[in-house]
């Protein structure tokens, strides 16, 4: 099994968030890469977007992928939906996965809303929505 992660550095005019070399960029510690791990920088919520994850995941011929991170209705939508797209079978770990509150208009939708309908478009036409022990037992075989 190969591991990667994707780190978001933000490089466009007016960004506030994932700025270079400032603690929003970090990976969280919670899933910081081992020895051997491949870390792929993006500056753009799909992770495909002008980097080589598609050629690096060929390389090391991954079939599946697992997605967690963070803005799940921007980074996580978008990375697994292009995922999809190229054919990988996508696992969503919902419980490791986070967004924000969203305005639209006059109305703020609550991030719990945002999370729920961004995860239930993705279930089923492009991945399966799991918990992450659920993922854990699903790649063991068990």
């Amino acid at each position: 099994m190969a591991a990667s992660h994707i780190q978001h550095i933000a490089t466009h005019p007016g960004a506030t968030f994932f700025l270079p070399d400032t603690t929003g960029a970090e990976i969280h510690q919670s899933v910081s890469p081992i020895d051997g791990e491949t870390i792929i920088q993006k500056h753009f919520p799909n992770s495909f977007r002008e980097t080589d994850l598609l050629q690096h995941l060929q390389r090391v011929n991954v079939q599946q992928v697992v997605v967690a991170g963070m803005q799940t209705h921007m980074c996580v939508d978008a990375t697994t939906r292009a995922a999809a797209d190229y054919g990988y079978e996508c696992l969503i770990a919902h419980d490791a996965c986070a967004t924000r509150n969203l305005k639209f208009g006059d109305r703020v939708v609550s991030a719990l809303d945002v999370q729920a309908a961004f995860l239930a478009a993705l279930n089923g036409s492009y991945g399966k929505v799991r918990s992450v022990e659920s993922i854990i037992t699903e790649l063991a075989g068990l």
